[in-house]
């Protein structure tokens, strides 16, 4: 119980094939052996530890009689590749020099970068190296991982983390991991992050299905497709509807078959409620009160018959008590 072993070791020979394919007399065995050693350590350092950084994530190695066919999965085969095969020849040559012996080599494309476990393990190691908190990196690759279609990722980075001066190892881990089932496709790297303050190291496990099973990224969930607006729907900006044109109108249908427009509705006052809060709009100062007057009625009664009004008596003009002394005086 409790006794961890690699999961691409564990499944060799199984369900998964040999990184190195050849046959050897035991004479010749321990060479070969040292051979592809030397093939990888190389590789690795000129393609993962310096710039420009091409990915290589796997490299498999078949010899025959004479040739050893060396196959590089790589997620950037144009860094390995160069302008019009230029790097490649350069890489060919530089290993015969190594081995001596004549090398053909292969360069096949990783499509989907995040279900690598090597490649996932050193983005990890690099954000490591820059500084960057673990647990949004662990959380980030993680989620990426899932949303490229796999079942199932774990991630352990154990060391100093953040610089503590005690080691302790953290774990992040997604869906499931069925490290027992050999009909299991998980996928398996480790990396190491040589950071100023002791070295980090980074294991991902990837569960991607059964073997034989196509890997399919999931869609976003809760995101449902929004159904086509009508051209006289609401303002995208306030939910409201759309203002109408003056002669846009219910049309009615006539006996003959004609459209007519109808009348349009009476427009609102100003002296209306407001559109935000629904309240009377304040008076000015002002405006006072105006007085009602009571409409005019109109009836289509007989007219009645009106009489002459009596002439008003004219008032007599008193006489002028001084005017009369005068008068009397003289007299």
């Amino acid at each position: 119980m409790g006794q961890k072993t690699s999961p691409i070791g564990f499944r060799t020979g199984i369900t998964l094939g040999w990184q190195s394919t050849w046959f050897a007399p035991k004479a010749n065995y321990g060479d070969f052996l040292v051979e592809d050693w030397k093939l990888r350590d190389y590789i690795d350092k000129r393609f993962n530890r310096q710039p420009p950084y091409a990915a290589v994530a796997k490299v498999v190695i078949a010899r025959t009689r004479n040739d050893v066919n060396v196959t590089l999965h790589t997620a950037r085969p144009g860094m390995v590749i160069g302008p019009r095969g230029a790097e490649v020849d350069k890489l060919r040559e530089e290993l015969e020099e190594l081995i001596d012996r004549k090398i053909n080599v292969n360069v096949i494309e990783i499509k989907e970068p995040a279900l690598n476990a090597v490649l996932i393990a050193e983005a990890i190691a690099g954000q490591l190296r820059k500084r960057a908190s673990y647990r949004r990196t662990m959380k980030t690759y993680c989620e990426n991982a899932m949303n490229a279609g796999a079942r199932g990722v774990k991630i352990i980075c154990g060391g100093r983390l953040a610089g503590a001066e005690i080691a302790r190892s953290e774990t992040q881990k997604l869906g499931s991991i069925p490290l027992q089932t050999l009909d299991a496709n998980v996928d398996y790297g480790i990396a190491t992050a040589r950071t100023t303050y002791g070295a980090i190291g980074v294991k991902v496990w990837i569960y991607k299905g059964k073997f034989g099973e196509e890997i399919v990224a999931p869609t976003r969930l809760g995101r449902k497709p929004k159904p086509k607006r009508s051209s006289q729907g609401r303002g995208r900006a306030t939910g409201r509807p759309k203002p109408k044109a003056a002669g846009d109108g219910p049309k009615a249908t006539t006996a003959s078959g004609k459209t007519t427009s109808a009348a349009p509705k009476p427009k609102r006052s100003s002296q209306g409620r407001s559109r935000a809060t629904g309240r009377p709009k304040p008076k000015a100062a002002g405006d006072a009160p105006k007085a009602k007057t009571a409409p005019e009625k109109t009836t289509s009664a007989a007219p009645k018959e009106t009489t002459p009004a009596a002439p008003k008596p004219e008032k007599k003009e008193a006489p002028d008590k001084g005017g009369d002394k005068t008068n009397t005086e003289q007299s």
